[in-house]
């Protein structure tokens, strides 16, 4: 019954910010969010050990501004989708959610409220995937909404394409979560062996 309801649950998603993109695209509101950069030194990554079919290394964008820094690696956690995906409420899968890192989607409220409700659920960091799941390429600077909430759990944004096809994969097979290891230290490994997804822009 979960699987049902989040597979249903995804596929409304899909379709609402498929379109509503053209116009969030075009609109003031969508710059003034966040900034879009190009590849920084700052950037970390994770890789999915666990299902297979998504076994690649993901590049991810720290939050500029809010949340704790990815110092400790975190081995073999679990990546749990919220319910709802865009997490701007304490979440209905808390329970699965508490020791796992959170993977929502961006929209309905800011960065720091998904960060904010993440932690209340348990999780130990968030990742925040593009709410326009074409995107393979466009990576988003989050940043603070100026509340004074301080998250204290690690924020980072993902590629809409990559968060999209992970929570598909996960839904599908009808899986509660991903095995992954974050942050992973490719420092010393060329760009061209990283593992990248084959669907992402180099």
């Amino acid at each position: 019954m979960w699987f049902m309801t989040s597979y249903l649950l995804l596929l409304q998603w899909i379709l609402f910010q498929s379109k509503c993109l053209g116009e969030t695209f075009l609109s003031q509101s969508f710059w003034e969010d966040a900034a879009i950069m190009d590849y920084i030194t700052e950037d970390i990554y994770f890789e999915v050990l666990y299902p297979e079919k998504l076994r690649y290394t993901y590049r991810l964008r720290k939050a500029r501004d809010f949340g704790a820094p990815f110092i400790r690696q975190l081995k073999g956690v679990r990546l749990v989708l919220a319910d709802p995906l865009e997490c701007c409420s304490l979440p209905h899968n808390a329970l699965e959610l508490e020791g796992a890192v959170a993977l929502v989607a961006r929209g309905d409220c800011s960065f720091v409220s998904k960060a904010v409700k993440a932690e209340e659920a348990g999780a130990l960091a968030i990742i925040v995937m593009d709410n326009n799941i074409e995107n393979d390429e466009l990576y988003i600077e989050m940043v603070d909404d100026n509340t004074d909430r301080e998250p204290r759990i690690p924020a980072a944004f993902l590629l809409g394409k990559s968060g999209f096809i992970i929570a598909k994969t996960l839904i599908e097979a009808q899986q509660e979560s991903a095995i992954i290891n974050i942050p992973v230290n490719l420092t010393s490994v060329p760009i061209h062996k990283h593992n990248q997804p084959p669907w992402v822009i180099w």
